[in-house]
């Protein structure tokens, strides 16, 4: 630790030294004001110690001034005499951290680098909690631009309903507080004429601040190319894989992203869509209970960003009356409680098919919430360690 003494008894500074020394703690002494306004603006200090009567306490004022300016993530300890106690308060609510007491003894000798130290530590979690508040702040922001992005209300063609949702990760901080995360999950659903409606849901890889400017991206791009209306969903997928792999942000320490780009035809009751490597879509019989995934096999391509020129398939869905289907992001299986093996103790495709088949008597929007309720409390408390994107879709009875 160095410390800087500015300290107005000369004659005590050898006994400082012997006290404040230990531990190879470094100590350099000044004894007057001047000295101190003297001091080489760019060295750094762990403490310092000053005296509040340089030689006299408005003078000794001005030297804290002085520290505060020049040093202001600098602790500064005081010391007064007992007749100067009533001056402190003066220096206390200006910037000083600590003060003692002189006694006629010069017993607080021994006190002193205990409390220069434990003063250090305080300023230190001081700084470490201010720096976590701004994170906060800045992981706030960023994620109230990313939700921005998803659509708040989603209007269902007729004969159909339909709901979403994004719900992102928490983790818990010093103190057990829960702090939510800015993330990699995004859905949208819109319109490419009066029959053809898009769902997508994506999921970036990672978690904070790359993942949800990777999501910005992708998203900024979609709004651009999907003026163009590809109604072939493998072509669209190529077409945002090549632009993404060349965005550095994305591709960048190996990172991708999973999307499932899916249009809904409404004149066929159909829906035709596209796996960048993204968990497959769930089709659900309401009549007979029945369900699986949207087709046999797995015709995922890779994830977007990592290579260009990515040949992807498209495939046809039929939707019968009375059927679910569900488009979601692998937050949503991956819920797992702590303490335990994620890859095993996972609530799963198991998990997210025995609610479905919980739900079949409920409308769209409750067997969403049930869904992610369920997921939530498989969790025991903890919380989903990463963000959660579905939409479900329902094409009712004719």
């Amino acid at each position: 630790m160095r410390i800087l003494a500015a300290w107005d008894q000369p004659d005590q500074m050898e006994l400082l030294q012997v006290y404040l020394g230990l531990g190879d703690h470094e100590v350099t002494f000044v004894t007057t004001a001047d000295e101190v306004f003297a001091l080489d603006e760019s060295e750094q200090w762990d403490v310092v110690l000053m005296s509040i009567a340089l030689p006299d306490v408005d003078r000794g004022f001005e030297v804290l001034t002085y520290f505060r300016r020049s040093l202001p993530d600098t602790p500064v300890v005081g010391v007064c005499q007992p007749l100067e106690v009533y001056r402190i308060i003066r220096f206390m609510t200006n910037g000083m951290s600590a003060y003692m007491i002189r006694d006629t003894n010069n017993d607080y000798l021994f006190m002193l680098l205990n409390v220069l130290e434990t003063t250090v530590e305080a300023a230190r979690a001081a700084r470490e909690q201010k720096v976590l508040e701004r994170l906060r702040e800045e992981i706030d922001a960023v994620r109230k631009l990313q939700e921005s992005m998803i659509p708040p209300l989603i209007d269902a063609p007729l004969g159909y309903q339909m709901c979403a949702r994004y719900e992102p990760s928490q983790i818990r901080v010093v103190g057990g507080q829960p702090v939510t995360m800015a993330g990699g999950d995004y859905y949208n659903v819109f319109n490419l004429d009066e029959n053809n409606i898009v769902l997508l849901v994506g999921d970036a890889s990672g978690h904070g601040m790359k993942a949800a400017m990777s999501i910005m991206i992708m998203h900024t791009l979609v709004r651009m190319i999907r003026t163009q209306s590809y109604k072939d969903t493998a072509a669209f997928v190529a077409e945002i894989n090549n632009q993404l792999a060349q965005q550095a942000v994305v591709s960048e320490e190996g990172g991708f992203i999973t999307m499932l780009y899916a249009i809904l035809r409404l004149d066929k009751h159909e829906i035709q869509w596209t796996s960048a490597g993204h968990p497959l879509p769930l089709l659900q019989n309401l009549d007979t209970g029945e369900i699986r995934p949207a087709v046999d096999g797995d015709p995922s391509g890779l994830p977007l960003a990592i290579v260009t020129d990515v040949e992807y398939e498209t495939i046809t869905t039929s939707l019968p009356p009375r059927c679910r289907i569900l488009l979601y992001t692998d937050g949503l299986a991956e819920a797992f409680p702590e303490g335990v093996d994620d890859a095993i103790h996972q609530f799963g495709e198991k998990g997210i098919i025995r609610t479905l088949k919980e739900s079949t008597e409920l409308s769209v929007s409750d067997a969403m919430e049930k869904l992610f309720h369920d997921s939530n409390e498989f969790t025991q408390g903890y919380g989903r360690h990463d963000d959660t994107s579905v939409v479900l879709i329902e094409r009712m009875k004719v």
